[in-house]
């Protein structure tokens, strides 16, 4: 499975404890990642973390289309 043009719902909700670039306390669940571009296209993906990298698209986490993303990722950040 690919990532939806648009979607971005795990750089939103999803929490990152670790530090990121620009972002050295990590993000907090429901703060958009500095990173996404006005498309909510990562502006680093070549380069993104390894957190970031190590998160696989698939049909548990990102549902059918993007609000049931939205809808897993919020509980997954409860």
């Amino acid at each position: 499975m690919e990532c939806r043009q648009g979607c971005a719902a795990c750089c939103i909700y999803l929490s990152i404890s670790s530090p990121i670039p620009g972002m050295p306390d990590g993000k907090p669940s429901g703060t958009k990642c500095i990173h996404l571009d006005q498309d909510l296209r990562c502006s680093i993906y070549e380069t993104r973390p390894k957190v970031c990298r190590d998160f696989t698209a698939e049909l548990l986490f990102c549902g059918k289309n993007a609000d049931e993303a939205k809808s897993i990722m919020i509980e997954l950040a409860k």
